[in-house]
């Protein structure tokens, strides 16, 4: 059996695509620079915590000593490491405890 190769035209598109507005884009890109820098700035506050699957390890760090906490408690080979802000290792504490209480009532 022989197989035979025949040519198809495709049609191309035409491209419509309109130009953005120059003052739009510089807006978007202002917008992207200020939210870059909020967010280093952020990673620079001693908001963070680490956090394990049995407790909270440290906490108000910024986040390279975050970062330095984790690879420490990671050299011990403890399970569960995780970077998170103290607001969210507050609930993460609150639910714990929430979660012992109900357990010791049973």
């Amino acid at each position: 059996m022989a197989y035979v190769r025949v040519p198809i035209k495709v049609k191309e598109k035409k491209e419509t695509s309109k130009k953005p507005e120059k003052t739009a884009a510089r807006k978007g890109n202002a917008a992207n620079v200020a939210s870059s820098k909020s967010f280093v700035n952020e990673l620079n506050e001693p908001r963070w915590s680490v956090v394990t699957f049995e407790l909270c390890a440290a906490s108000n760090l910024t986040y390279a000593e975050a970062a330095q906490e984790l690879e420490k408690l990671y050299a011990k080979k403890i399970a569960g490491l995780c970077i998170i802000t103290d607001e969210a290792a507050e609930k993460v504490k609150n639910n714990r405890q929430k979660n012992k209480t109900s357990k010791q009532n049973l």
